[in-house]
């Protein structure tokens, strides 16, 4: 059905109103769900707004004046109604903050756009739109949230952002199950939620800088350490990434590793005030790495201009898309390029593929497998084979 074009909404800014709404709530089966929020001088996103509802009623809960209560950690997890959200990966830090845990049970529309073969992150407006055939205007979208009272407009487009979601969720569903999706759906967003409420690896940031390849091991053992410096500090201190070092930044440290304040002064981008309040901390953390055994060491990353692992890229690419086309989804839905990667660093390791899980690797492991083994194959019996 087609949701009208007004939405009916009631701001909760107090205990008594938050709970009749969670009665009302708790009714349903099935809740739209969003979160405004602010972001600009904070590590931690600022909760700005709460959003909860279907076609019948929004409620706009105001977290800047109402602590979450049991009757909406209830309504929030897996004794409440299913959970309807859009790119929900945002939303998940605003409840972890606010309320301590993340929805559950949830699915993510944006997700189910996408195993249906249509399109990959799909915009809420597009989703709307495709389901709906409505339009959601996007004003609003960088409004400050947190200034008081929120104009009607605003609460109008927050509204907007929960109401058709339990609409689209219905006719989504019965497209997955026509296809015999909709448990990869459902395995997707039980993962996603587990991912959510796991521990941060800090230890690993430093393998997303695209250029990290570029460092010798001894330079990756620092750049390493730099990293989990950084996102501790940022967290404790509640500081955008760049306000306190960028990667780039710390790259170019971990390349140079000084030993002293004057060397670490010569490195490109870094300002005195870093060097004056953190200068010691990161001359230790350098030579903490400098000082490591050879055994200690990361290994090499692969270099993603290399014949080798241009070759190997190219096979798992071509083993994706044909199954991809044979499933009619983007290929993106299947593996992330990052995976890939990961494939190819212990294919050229010779250590065990990190095979996937669930329905991916069912539809996807042997194939990757089978890239890779065909590929070496060739390449030990080509002439220049080296």
């Amino acid at each position: 059905m087609t949701m009208p074009t007004d939405v009916t909404w009631h701001f909760i800014d107090t205990e008594e109103a938050l709970e009749r709404a969670c009665t009302d709530l708790a009714t349903r089966e099935v809740i739209g769900v969003d979160t405004e929020f602010m972001r600009e001088t904070t590590f931690y996103p600022v909760p700005a707004l709460i959003q909860l509802g279907d076609a019948e009623v929004v409620y706009l809960i105001d977290p800047t004046v109402i602590a979450p209560t049991k009757s909406l950690r209830t309504l929030l997890g897996d004794e409440g109604p299913l959970k309807i959200l859009h790119a929900c990966s945002e939303d998940m830090e605003i409840f972890t903050l606010w309320v301590g845990d993340v929805p559950s049970p949830l699915v993510d529309t944006q997700m189910a756009h996408a195993l249906l073969g249509t399109e990959n992150s799909i915009s809420y407006q597009r989703l709307v739109d495709h389901w709906e055939q409505q339009h959601v205007p996007k004003g609003e979208t960088r409004s400050n949230w947190l200034q008081r009272p929120l104009s009607e407009e605003q609460c109008r487009y927050a509204a907007l952002d929960v109401v058709w979601l339990a609409s689209i969720w219905q006719r989504q569903q019965a497209r997955l199950r026509e296809q015999d999706r909709l448990e990869w759906l459902l395995e997707d967003c039980h993962a996603l939620v587990e991912a959510a409420r796991g521990p941060r690896d800090d230890a690993r940031w430093y393998l997303r800088h695209r250029n990290a390849w570029r460092l010798e091991p001894r330079q990756l053992a620092a750049f390493q350490r730099l990293c989990v410096w950084r996102e501790r500090a940022v967290r404790e201190r509640n500081l955008p990434r760049n306000w306190l070092a960028s990667d780039a930044m710390l790259m170019e440290m971990a390349a140079a590793l000084p030993s002293n304040r004057y060397e670490l002064s010569r490195v490109d981008g870094i300002k005195p005030a870093l060097i004056k309040r953190e200068g010691d901390t990161l001359l230790a953390l350098i030579e903490e790495a400098v000082r490591l055994e050879a055994s200690g060491l990361p290994a090499p990353l692969p270099s993603p201009v290399s014949d080798a692992y241009k070759k190997r890229m190219k096979a798992l690419k071509a083993a994706v898309n044909e199954r991809a086309a044979a499933l009619s989804l983007p290929s993106e839905v299947l593996v992330t390029r990052r995976e890939l990667e990961r494939w190819i660093s212990a294919d050229l390791q010779r250590t065990d593929w990190p095979l996937l899980s669930g329905w991916r690797g069912d539809v996807l492991n042997d194939a990757l497998v089978s890239a890779l083994s065909g590929d070496a194959r060739a390449r030990a019996s080509a002439p220049d084979a080296p």
